[in-house]
């Protein structure tokens, strides 16, 4: 095996690593993988990602963004030996979509502001993916997310397009109206969950007019609850 042991290696040594493991003499399990196959790992390793970035643990978040990495570096592996690309392809890509989503800094346009920048950058997107339309914009947004993510990312959209409730009030009421519709279903699991999925919606169209990111709200809100039944809990065991 040709491969030189360091006191300190980079990302050239990760690439060349990986291209062992998935060699003839390499590693069984790497050779047998597949995009699918680690599909839920770059998801996992994501989230712990978040995790470390919670706790404010660096050492951790970079234990955990060396995890991402390789992921990315497997993934890229996988389709140089399929002849479609490698890192390097995937590092350019991402190069020149920064260079050309930042004319305020590579280019002549002026950008003074973040709120000017973001909507630059979603202009820019638009262009660049051919969408000449709202819907072509929100029908982009990963299916893959999870669903409150997706709905903040459509209802932003949605907004962007000025299809939205005009005021914090509209949008409160539409949510009392899903609530109530809610209520008011007697039928089909299958209707109960369809009026349920149209209150989340419109509970996500109200965190995007007040500018407030419901997944952030909602993992906020479980903490709470799970110290409000830690008291509880106490109090039941006096």
């Amino acid at each position: 095996m040709d491969f030189e042991f360091k006191d300190k290696y980079n990302i050239d040594d990760l690439v060349k690593i990986m291209k062992i493991l998935r060699s003839e003499n390499g590693c069984p399990w790497d050779r047998e993988q597949t995009h699918k196959s680690i599909r839920q790992n770059f998801i996992e390793e994501t989230y712990e990602v978040i995790e470390a970035i919670d706790n404010e643990d660096s050492e951790l978040l970079k234990e955990e963004l060396g995890d991402v990495l390789l992921q990315v570096v497997f993934h890229s592996r996988i389709e140089e030996e399929n002849g479609a690309f490698d890192l390097s392809d995937v590092a350019d890509g991402i190069c020149k979509k920064l260079i050309v989503r930042h004319p305020h800094v590579f280019g002549d346009v002026k950008a003074d502001t973040s709120e000017q920048v973001l909507k630059n950058w979603d202009d820019i997107k638009m262009k660049t993916k051919s969408q000449t339309r709202p819907s072509e914009a929100m029908e982009s947004v990963a299916r893959s997310l999870p669903a409150l993510i997706r709905a903040q990312k459509i209802c932003a959209k949605a907004k962007k397009a000025g299809y939205a409730p005009e005021s914090y009030q509209g949008a409160f009421n539409d949510v009392e109206v899903k609530l109530n519709e809610c209520a008011a279903v007697s039928g089909e699991k299958s209707e109960i969950e369809r009026k349920m999925g149209e209150l989340f919606f419109s509970v996500a169209a109200l965190a995007s007019m007040l500018d407030i990111n419901p997944e952030e709200s909602l993992y906020h809100a479980c903490d709470d609850f799970i110290e409000s039944y830690k008291r509880l809990e106490i109090d039941l065991l006096k």
